[in-house]
């Protein structure tokens, strides 16, 4: 009898315990431009009045972000586009920033299927996968009027803005007309 109570115990803290972890999981998003040219899937974390940029930050200044919770950001293009002043070939890609006070590098790597930024962060993992960067730019940082909840991407025909907390960046985006 103790032991089949001990096992339905052990039962219920393994039960308990999933639980608890997956209501910790960031909600997944995506989020498509008006004429569906772009679209963005990511983890979106919540500020929970937690400082998220600079340098006591969830997000150091100076270093490489996923962008998002969880698994990498993945941004798709359906078309062939100028990203910044770097032309990308219509496809999908993983997309990163660095940000910082002023300015944030936004960059695109075409490997997929990433978790977080560990591999690109790692000094012998990272050397091979920033040989898969495909555009890296830089864009100014902007400082929202009112703090930004919960982290939203948002792609147009013409950009994708990224803001949390009171950052938020502009990234240029036009298509060239070209399709891959």
């Amino acid at each position: 009898m103790k032991k089949g109570l001990l096992f339905i115990l052990a039962l219920l803290f393994t039960a308990n315990t999933s639980l608890v972890l997956a209501q910790a999981k960031s909600p997944h998003v995506k989020a498509e431009s008006p004429g569906k040219s772009i679209k963005v899937v990511y983890g979106q974390p919540s500020k929970r009045g937690r400082a998220i940029f600079g340098p006591n930050g969830l997000e150091k200044y100076g270093k490489v972000w996923r962008t998002g919770a969880d698994e990498a950001t993945e941004i798709t293009f359906a078309k062939d586009v100028m990203f910044g002043d770097k032309m990308v070939k219509a496809g999908t890609y993983t997309l990163f920033t660095i940000p910082d006070e002023k300015e944030w590098t936004v960059i695109l790597n075409s490997k997929l299927g990433q978790w977080g930024a560990y591999d690109y962060i790692d000094p012998v993992k990272g050397a091979e996968l920033k040989k898969k960067d495909v555009a890296q730019i830089k864009v100014p940082a902007k400082t929202t009027s009112a703090p930004v909840e919960k982290l939203t991407i948002t792609p147009t025909e013409s950009d994708v803005t990224i803001a949390w907390d009171q950052a938020s960046i502009s990234i240029p985006v036009k298509p060239t007309g070209g399709t891959n």
